[in-house]
């Protein structure tokens, strides 16, 4: 596995959890101090399309990772928990670390 599959997920993955805090905030000011209905209602317009973004990322890391189909699901729901992504990429980096080859490594045969 390259170490770009494993970047792009670690970029969608913080990127979506804090846009799921930003939410969540924002959702506390429209709804409890009747305030910022259209932040609102854009920043979850943002997030919607940067978490399908982390869905397709984190579907291809544990596609390429073999993971059985539990696993894959915890990823990707963890995306839908605030903070939840944050504890969730710490420990699939440690997973996946392994198993990513460097292309430069490889020696060419001649």
């Amino acid at each position: 596995m390259k170490r770009s599959v494993l970047t792009r997920y670690r970029v969608m993955a913080y990127v979506t959890a804090v846009m799921l805090m930003i939410l969540c905030v924002c959702m506390v000011f429209k709804y409890g101090f009747d305030t910022g209905e259209s932040l609102t209602f854009a920043v979850s317009q943002l997030h919607g399309v940067l978490f399908i973004i982390y869905l397709i990322f984190a579907f291809d890391l544990g596609s390429k990772a073999k993971w059985p189909i539990g696993k894959l699901l915890w990823v990707l729901v963890s995306g839908t928990i605030p903070t939840a992504a944050f504890f969730v990429e710490r420990k699939v980096v440690r997973e996946v670390e392994p198993l990513i080859t460097d292309g430069s490594a490889q020696a060419v045969k001649v």
